[in-house]
């Protein structure tokens, strides 16, 4: 897979682009530590194609948006297993 962006590639954000990220998130969340290279490589197109339709501004909230829900869903994975461990250690 060629890693060169044409200029037509960058100047639209494509639904194939979003679907692609979040595959290789949801990959990554599920612990297959392989699909990152994929998920950096997608985010980066995703990032790059954002930066040229919208303003510095919108750039930096949608990320700072993006940086709060994935605190919040480790967050939320985080409790998740401790729960599950807390209820596995009350069985025994």
């Amino acid at each position: 897979m060629s890693t060169e962006l044409t200029q037509e590639d960058l100047e639209k954000i494509l639904p194939e682009d979003i679907a692609r990220t979040f595959e290789s998130a949801y990959h990554v969340f599920q612990g297959n530590t392989e699909h990152v290279e994929d998920l950096l490589k997608h985010g980066a197109v995703l990032l790059r194609k954002a930066s040229q339709r919208f303003s510095s501004t919108q750039v930096i909230l949608g990320v700072a948006v993006l940086a709060i829900g994935a605190v919040l869903l480790t967050k939320r994975a985080a409790d998740a297993i401790q729960e599950h461990s807390d209820q596995e250690h009350s069985k025994e």
